[in-house]
């Protein structure tokens, strides 16, 4: 029974630390402009401001048919070497705007697009590491590995 309560004390502990968390993804000051069609603007912890227009949310929608269809394309450029394939005579797709927002607690907001699409959840994590601005771009994004 001792070393019982003893494994119990100890997972709980485990358990029981804080999640680290990196600082400079917390939002300060969070606008999104559904109206005016502007966007979303962030006000980082750390200063820093990052701009998000509709389009490239929608482009960057982090919902699991989005990552799939993403991957799937990756997969068909990187087996016809680097290229994907495009059609002969392209859809024209209007651009895509912003039909409401709604706040997801306090970690996230979900967008609802002017193409029905409205599944991401665009967690504040998750915009600072898609922040279109170069700084950005090299602290948060993973280096691709060239293959030879």
């Amino acid at each position: 029974m001792a070393g019982a309560q003893r494994y119990w004390r100890e997972s709980a502990r485990i358990e029981g630390m804080p999640i680290p968390h990196d600082v400079r993804k917390k939002p300060m000051d969070v606008k999104v402009r559904v109206t005016t069609g502007e966007g979303v603007d962030v006000t980082w912890s750390d200063g820093h401001t990052s701009h998000f227009d509709f389009p490239y949310l929608r482009e960057n929608c982090p919902c699991a048919l989005c990552n799939d269809e993403r991957e799937k394309k990756a997969r068909v450029a990187s087996s016809s070497g680097g290229t994907a394939p495009s059609a002969v005579l392209p859809m024209f797709k209007p651009r895509v705007t912003a039909k409401s927002a709604t706040a997801v607690g306090n970690y996230a907001v979900q967008i609802e697009f002017s193409d029905s699409h409205a599944t991401g959840i665009y967690s504040f994590e998750h915009l600072r590491e898609i922040c279109p601005c170069e700084a950005c771009q090299r602290e948060f994004r993973p280096v691709a590995k060239e293959t030879s």
